[in-house]
């Protein structure tokens, strides 16, 4: 079977209905979800209420053929895939529809299988571009999120980029929303395991039973709910890095447990006494003082210098005020993007709040403050009436008519 759980999504052309429905009941047995439509008119109306990941359309057909359905598809949906089904006598007008844009043919009659390999095939293809635009969107986004004109958050990106070309173990500290995640993202694309995972967790989110299954995985029938086999995040990070986010909130049990994986770089799911060979390279993170953590017994000393060779300190944002105008941009940027708002005007009552702002949740705060604005805004216009309330009260520095 088919290993699509995208879930991708298809529309079969074609004006024979008796091979159409045996095509759909070919690819719904492989997992596909599957529409169908009895010629080219219905599959263009169609599509213009819903998207497919890839139409797969018959040649010879009444009306518009596969070849005029082709470039039509195209024309207003340029990166829908199509695949064109022909049959042996019409092999050359497939290969002319491929030259229009088709992405390849199946001949009627041949093993289904082989469509089935060209669907896969496509659908990692898919997957790859996707993941492709993530990184590179994501790395744009490093990029901006660490130019900075502070002298201390400078340092922190040199032991970083220092850091990152080795493969010792690092502790990220900071304030909650300082971007400890950003900079462990950071050190992962700069270092030799790029190509890998770059896994995160954050044990503050998770139980402790919860936290073991997702670090360690589990096999079918460990415990109660696990209905099949789960590999951990150890292994998904294997060749790559692995993020433990709030390193500080995990339990002294947990805590034996990771210090041995470290150690070893060998785990056993839950429910199995087989160890499995792990390479990973481990980034941790915590808003938590560990030194005190470990005189009060909350924290394992052994633990402690097993991921804090190099240790970075993020500065929170209010140390670094020089950056908030250029996060600011940034970030109104983005949102106009991701909420398709045409932000034509900014009031300036706005701009003295954003940038006077003490945020004590920091860059994160400052994030949710800028969506929560491009939301609200009405004809183009960022108002200072949408700041929240509280924050204005909370903010000693801010006053309406400007700076103080």
């Amino acid at each position: 079977m088919a290993n699509n759980s995208g879930k991708f999504n298809l529309l079969i052309v074609d004006d024979e209905e008796e091979y159409r429905d045996s095509l759909r009941i070919i690819l719904e047995s492989e997992g596909y979800l599957v529409d169908d439509a009895a010629s080219g008119e219905v599959a263009l109306d169609m599509l213009k209420s819903k998207d497919y990941d890839l139409v797969l359309t018959d040649l010879m057909m009444k009306g518009i053929d596969g070849i005029e359905l082709v470039v039509k598809i195209k024309a207003v949906k340029p990166h829908m895939d199509v695949i064109i089904i022909t049959g042996y006598g019409s092999i050359k007008n497939a290969v002319e529809a491929m030259k229009k844009g088709a992405f390849s043919y199946f001949v009627k009659g041949h093993d289904p299988e082989e469509l089935i390999i060209e669907i896969e095939k496509l659908r990692k293809l898919k997957e790859l571009e996707r993941e492709n635009s993530i990184y590179r969107e994501q790395n744009k986004e490093l990029d901006f999120m660490l130019d900075t004109k502070s002298p201390k958050f400078k340092r922190a990106i040199e032991i970083a980029q220092k850091a990152a070309v080795s493969n010792v173990n690092i502790l990220i500290l900071g304030e909650s929303g300082v971007g400890k995640e950003v900079f462990a993202k950071y050190i992962h694309s700069c270092s030799e395991r790029k190509e890998g995972h770059f896994i995160a967790v954050n044990c503050h989110a998770l139980s402790e039973s919860l936290l073991e299954s997702e670090l360690f995985g589990h096999e079918k029938g460990a415990f109660t709910g696990a209905m099949e086999k789960k590999k951990g995040k150890f292994e998904a990070a294997h060749d790559g890095t692995l993020f433990l986010d709030e390193i500080g909130d995990a339990t002294l049990s947990t805590q034996v447990k990771l210090l041995r994986t470290i150690e070893n770089k060998r785990i056993e799911r839950i429910g199995s006494n087989r160890s499995i060979d792990v390479n990973f390279r481990l980034v941790c993170a915590t808003n938590k003082e560990l030194e005190k953590a470990i005189r009060e017994g909350e924290f394992r000393e052994d633990l402690f210098y097993r991921i804090s060779t190099i240790t970075i300190e993020i500065p929170p944002l209010r140390e670094r005020k020089e950056d908030i105008p250029k996060l600011i941009e940034f970030f109104f940027g983005k949102s106009k993007v991701e909420m398709k708002k045409d932000i034509t005007e900014i009031e300036e009552g706005v701009m003295n709040f954003l940038i006077l702002h003490d945020y004590p949740g920091n860059v994160r705060e400052l994030k949710n403050i800028v969506e929560r604005l491009v939301v609200l805004s009405e004809g183009g216009v960022v108002r200072e009436a949408d700041i929240p309330r509280s924050k204005m009260k909370a903010d000693d520095n801010y006053s309406p008519d400007g700076i103080n």
